[in-house]
């Protein structure tokens, strides 16, 4: 029991000192890598508003969210990135969806997320353990980097009674039934950039 409650306390810890970094209200939870073929690089996760939008620059992955923005029953969640880094290897970015618990021990949501490598993958989370919902798969749909390194990808999520549909730049992607493993979309919507990355987010809104 003792253990539990120090981790938690970490957890919370951790999530409270990353919150001093990002906008009034955004709250900020690292997912570092375990990996030792795939490490993250140095330096502190930035989330910042910049323009009309925000802007992460992740050394280390990270779920960006605000308490306030919750989602029920049908909705769209929205927003276009633009990777402005690619990282030297595939990395992911993109909409978190039914979120509850995200700054504790029993954090759970759902992601719809695209990569430089033209592919898009939908994935669940739930503590520490993850699970693909759908998996990695290429898309003509998923702009990849230009001669700049950078590309744009209109995102979205649209939730219906009985499906979601996981949108890129207008073209529907992937639908998955609300069942299973996605059956459960109610909760805080936010962003997820994993590590290496840097990716500027505009236009991020939840419609119904």
């Amino acid at each position: 029991m003792k253990r539990y409650v120090s981790v938690a306390v970490f957890a919370c810890l951790a999530v409270a000192t990353l919150a001093a970094q990002a906008p009034k209200g955004w709250l900020v939870r690292a997912d570092r890598s375990t990996s030792a073929s795939d490490p993250d690089k140095s330096g502190t996760i930035k989330f910042v508003t910049m323009g009309t939008g925000f802007h992460a620059t992740n050394p280390q992955a990270a779920v960006y969210w605000n308490p306030a923005n919750t989602a029920t029953g049908a909705y769209t969640v929205k927003g276009t990135f633009t990777l402005v880094k690619p990282s030297d290897h595939i990395n992911y970015y993109g909409i978190v969806f039914g979120g509850n618990d995200l700054g504790g021990p029993n954090q759970s949501y759902l992601y719809f997320l695209v990569a430089q490598d033209g592919t898009w993958l939908v994935k669940r989370r739930d503590g520490n353990a993850t699970s693909d919902v759908a998996p990695k798969t290429a898309n003509a749909a998923v702009k990849k980097p230009d001669a700049s390194g950078k590309s744009t990808n209109a995102l979205e999520v649209r939730v219906t009674a009985d499906k979601i549909a996981c949108v890129v730049n207008g073209t529907v992607v992937h639908t998955l039934p609300r069942t299973g493993p996605s059956a459960k979309t109610d909760g805080v919507y936010g962003m997820r950039v994993n590590h290496a990355l840097e990716v500027h987010i505009d236009g991020f809104a939840v419609t119904k």
